[in-house]
């Protein structure tokens, strides 16, 4: 069977508007429009850009809601389901699907650290249990605990298992990830700093937090190397590697946040137990954003 891929290009780890009150449903409409008039490939709803960790989880389905009705079907939404508890990310996922997402983005379970067959049950369990296809998504430094390619081959031939957002920098093993499922799971690169590398294996696009501020120059990043300009392609990994490296600087989304915030599209505002940017890092991140025009 030949899968289609849920998206190929450049999809934005959307941040979450919120205020002290609650979630900036305005804002977050007006950022949807925005990030799809620039040409983004896809868009992910209430990942850990989004903060869909600190979200209740009332809160986190009525941003999936919102999402997808804005959405309206003019780019695929991925929604972030994944839980450290199983019947939170069926249910999550359950209702993503009902509200019309076109994927799940589902994390490894965190603190619990997971042994390789009991992620290959978890991850089965939520796919058995849904109408539309899982990425798996790998984030070691987040979560405790690696995918390893073994298990990824494990579960490469369930039908509702799709794709892969690998974020673990181990770049060995993402290429033994590449050549033991390839074919079956779509690749996708989890870090903005390994986009191209992530391509030139056969990946299918970034999973990206950059593109919050360049929406269009990332999703460009992609399409030059589909088109065969590596070398174009490779130019722009590197002209904003100061800048990816800037949104790090501090756990995502802090940065992210900071940096939107002062591009004027939310307030800087972040759930406890995340505290605001740095002085010295936001000052970095800001020079590098003027530099490009953003502020």
């Amino acid at each position: 069977m030949v899968r289609k891929p849920i998206f190929t290009g450049a999809a934005t780890a959307l941040i979450t508007p919120t205020t002290p009150a609650g979630v900036d449903y305005a804002a977050l409409g007006k950022l949807i429009d925005w990030q799809i008039a620039q040409g983004i490939d896809a868009l992910v709803i209430a990942g850990s850009t989004g903060e869909g960790k600190t979200l209740s989880i009332a809160e986190h389905k009525e941003v999936l809601r919102f999402s997808a009705e804005r959405i309206a079907g003019r780019v695929p939404m991925i929604a972030g389901t994944g839980s450290n508890e199983l019947s939170v990310s069926i249910d999550m996922s359950q209702y993503a699907c009902s509200v019309g997402a076109d994927g799940l983005l589902v994390v490894t379970p965190y603190y619990i650290k997971a042994t390789q067959n009991g992620l290959v049950k978890m991850y089965t369990m939520i796919a058995d249990a849904v109408t539309k296809p899982l990425i798996l998504y790998n984030v070691p430094s987040r979560t405790g605990v690696n995918i390893e390619p073994e298990t990824y081959a494990r579960l490469a031939d369930h039908p509702n298992i799709a794709g892969i957002k690998e974020a673990n920098s181990d770049i060995s093993k993402i290429v033994t990830t590449a050549q033991l499922v390839a074919g079956k799971l779509d690749l996708y690169s989890g870090n903005d700093d390994q986009t191209v590398p992530i391509l030139s294996l056969g990946g299918k696009g970034v999973i990206s937090v950059l593109s919050n501020l360049l929406p269009a120059e990332t999703s460009r990043m992609c399409r030059l190397y589909f088109d065969g300009d590596t070398a174009g392609a490779a130019a722009l990994q590197l002209k904003y590697l100061p800048l990816i490296h800037a949104l790090f600087s501090e756990v995502n989304p802090i940065p992210a946040k900071a940096a939107m915030s002062a591009m004027g599209w939310c307030e800087n505002f972040l759930r406890m137990p995340l505290t605001p940017m740095e002085d010295a890092h936001r000052e970095k991140l800001f020079a590098l954003m003027r530099a490009e025009g953003l502020i």
